[in-house]
């Protein structure tokens, strides 16, 4: 599955229209914990381990929304991303406020 695919991908949260996505198993070589995010027809992943965009891109402000909420969020990301691994249910995290 590429960045562009992730209409099939469980919505975990949502906010200033930043949509976040989980899904580990785009192929079986997946191992660095991720998420990605949508905003405005753009499109990046972001590593779970240290915030930085390993694909695409969105615009600096959402990016850095995106790494305030994840830093904030770290712990359930990272069971989040066990879940999806063993391919369980992940669960919605609170958005940024």
């Amino acid at each position: 599955m590429k960045v562009g695919d992730i209409n099939n991908m469980p919505s975990i949260s949502m906010f200033y229209g930043i949509i976040i996505y989980m899904y580990p198993s785009e192929d079986k070589r997946h191992h660095t914990p991720h998420i990605h995010a949508k905003y405005s027809g753009k499109e990046a992943v972001f590593s779970i381990e240290n915030g930085e965009i390993i694909k695409g891109d969105i615009p600096v402000k959402q990016a850095n929304l995106v790494k305030a909420w994840m830093e904030i969020h770290n712990d359930e990301l990272m069971a989040n991303w066990e879940l999806a691994v063993s391919e369980k249910e992940v669960y919605k995290i609170d958005p940024l406020k």
